[in-house]
């Protein structure tokens, strides 16, 4: 018992019968049968309703002997009920839980009361069966072997027709005992299950047929947002919607979200998808004047569960299993604030996993400095670390709407094309709320470096001391304003790389490394990352919206010098140009750190960082400039 000093059977009984339910309570075994007809003056029931959890747990982890003495002995009466039993007799005295009669007949009566709902309260000892070391104990789960005695007594309890001889010849791997295929007992339990629709678990691999959307599907995030800034979360919203759009693959698509809907721009949604709800809309909306006004139907697309992150992974995860438990492939889509999702269900996500789910998790409104305003709970610099953590989940940071629409594109392929090798994924897509203008998608696009993690969005053309920026997502224009900043104010030429996937670029470091540690005399397998930079000349300095672990992740596999700048911390409270001046990760800041490590080389004045620092007014927070106030998504 978790609360000893009471009697937690007595209390759900109290609840159960407040909220008007048919209670049965199974407390004690039949053995207690004879005793109780003994008890004339009440003297025994008495005992038993007055002992505590937390003694009856005590009174099972001893002996016979000492329950005859602490229980029974507390009146003459009762002590003389037990005067003709053994010790054993005693201690072999079992709960209501553990009699097989009782629970039937308990069961029984259940199925046959009518009018109100029924619960059967039933009383059990923790470790049943095992034993008087095992039997009551709290140490049940650190207790891993019995003994030879135990396993006799074991073997007796649940007279399993195995001899001692069979039992000696090796303690430590007893064997096993099946009554047979013809025994009444395997018959029953088969059929049993053939009538609950088979085997559990059971994973069916054959599904329907998915036709995957063409390349049409994701113009619209190749062609960017023209003279109307966007967000990357606009950007996929957008995408999403044309995916969706799609007349033999839309209709697979699940989109999962909590509460803020509008806040991702998703309202757009409502009109055609609907919010799924299968006794439709009952109700008048407080929105009902709006163009995109709630919209609920029984053949709704859109899972809205509220302000439940719980709940909506258990949904991903059964939209996302369904290939599986009902051939019938779905393609989750959750979006949620970054902060709530692998911080807050986590766990779930794991498990989600591990059932082999497959979907999109979109970490919207990402960053540490990006959604300002609205508290340090949501301030997240840390869910691609601990994403990186599950082994099912490919994170991608995209700084522009064309990387998110070749992403998604190939994540779809890799769920559900043709020969993919691991389709057990879920591709996780770090999405902000600061809108900029969006680029269309490069004529030669190095789509193999989006895919995989790194390649160079801006080669520099000016003739100097050379540097690397890399930054991914919403940090990508920062590297973009620190290379024209270092080319026009100090003659520096950096190129600036759009880090799409930290954590892919790891694994596949940390993969080559086991290649080459498990194959000695192979020619080793170079790291992508190490393959995009090779040829590329000078320091690194490399800048997200995440803390420094991060961009950390491929450090080993760099063989240039390598700075990274992180915001780390709980967060800060003021504009996003502030805030990203106060984690020292914004344009200036990687232009001053880029100079310090050439002024160390000496390949510019030794002087330039700190008139860098001090033209810049870098320890100003109010001097920062890198990003707007735009907050629509």
């Amino acid at each position: 018992p978790v609360r000893g000093n009471g009697k937690i059977m007595q209390e759900l009984e109290a609840f159960f019968r407040g909220a008007g339910w048919n209670v049965i309570k199974v407390v004690w075994g039949r053995e207690w049968d004879s005793l109780l007809e003994k008890d004339n003056d009440g003297a025994l029931v008495d005992i038993m309703n007055s002992t505590l959890d937390g003694d009856y747990q005590t009174y099972k982890a001893e002996s016979g002997g000492f329950v005859r003495e602490h229980f029974f002995g507390k009146t003459p009466q009762t002590k003389d009920m037990v005067a003709d039993l053994s010790d054993q007799d005693i201690w072999n005295l079992k709960r209501g839980g553990h009699d097989y009669r009782k629970v039937y007949a308990a069961y029984k009566a259940a199925t046959e009361f009518k009018g109100k709902p029924t619960v059967i309260l039933a009383h059990t000892v923790k470790g049943y069966g095992l034993g008087t070391h095992f039997e009551g104990r709290n140490a049940t789960h650190q207790m891993k072997k019995l003994t030879l005695a135990d396993l006799k007594a074991f073997r007796d309890h649940l007279r399993i027709p195995i001899s001692d001889e069979q039992l000696e010849a090796d303690p430590y791997a007893p064997p096993y005992f099946h009554p047979g295929a013809d025994s009444p007992e395997i018959k029953y339990l088969l059929e049993r299950r053939r009538e609950l629709g088979g085997n559990v678990p059971e994973r069916r691999e054959k599904h329907a047929p998915v036709k995957l959307p063409d390349a049409s599907a994701y113009e619209v995030a190749n062609r960017g947002s023209g003279k109307q800034m966007a967000a990357t979360t606009m950007a996929f919203v957008r995408l999403l919607k044309d995916l969706m759009r799609d007349k033999e693959f839309g209709k697979r698509i699940v989109p999962i979200i909590p509460d803020e809907a509008r806040t991702f721009g998703m309202d757009s949604f409502f009109p055609t998808a609907k919010i799924y709800n299968p006794k439709g809309q009952n109700y008048l909306s407080v929105d009902r004047d709006l163009v995109l006004a709630y919209k609920e139907s029984p053949q709704g697309q859109i899972v809205h569960v509220g302000i439940n992150e719980a709940g909506s992974i258990a949904a991903f995860t059964a939209a996302g299993t369904s290939y599986a438990t009902h051939g019938e492939p779905l393609i989750p889509v959750y979006v949620f604030y970054s902060m709530f999702g692998f911080q807050r269900t986590g766990d779930a996500i794991w498990a989600a996993a591990d059932q082999m789910a497959r979907g999109f998790l979109i970490s919207a409104t990402a960053g540490r400095t990006t959604l300002t305003g609205e508290g340090l709970q949501h301030a997240d610099g840390h869910s691609p670390i601990l994403a990186s953590t599950n082994p099912a989940v490919k994170t991608y940071d995209p700084a522009y709407g064309y990387e998110i629409g070749h992403i998604m594109r190939h994540g779809l392929e890799e769920m559900y094309g043709e020969g993919s090798e691991d389709r057990n994924l879920i591709y996780n897509i770090m999405v902000y709320n600061e809108p900029i203008l969006q680029p269309k998608a490069p004529e030669n696009l190095d789509v193999e470096g989006v895919i995989k993690g790194i390649y160079r969005v801006s080669a520099s053309d000016v003739q100097g001391p050379k540097a690397q920026l890399l930054a991914s997502g919403v940090a990508v224009p920062w590297a973009l304003e620190a290379q024209k900043l270092l080319a026009e104010d100090w003659g520096v030429s950096a190129d600036v790389w759009s880090v799409t996937s930290w954590n892919e670029l790891r694994r596949d470091g940390l993969a080559a490394e086991e290649e080459a540690f498990l194959n000695p005399d192979a020619e080793p397998r170079v790291p992508f990352v190490t393959q995009q930079l090779a040829g590329a000349e000078g320091p690194i300095v490399a800048s997200t919206d995440y803390m420094k672990a991060v961009p950390d992740q491929i450090r080993q596999f760099v063989p240039n010098e390598f700075a990274t700048l992180g915001a780390d911390d709980f967060g800060f409270a003021d504009t996003r140009a502030a805030a990203r001046r106060f984690f020292k990760i914004d344009s200036h800041s990687m232009v001053v750190r880029a100079l310090q490590m050439l002024a160390a080389r000496g390949d510019v004045d030794a002087e330039a960082p700190r008139l860098a620092m001090k033209k810049y007014d870098l320890l100003n927070v109010n001097a920062g400039t890198s990003g707007n106030a735009g907050g629509d998504a």
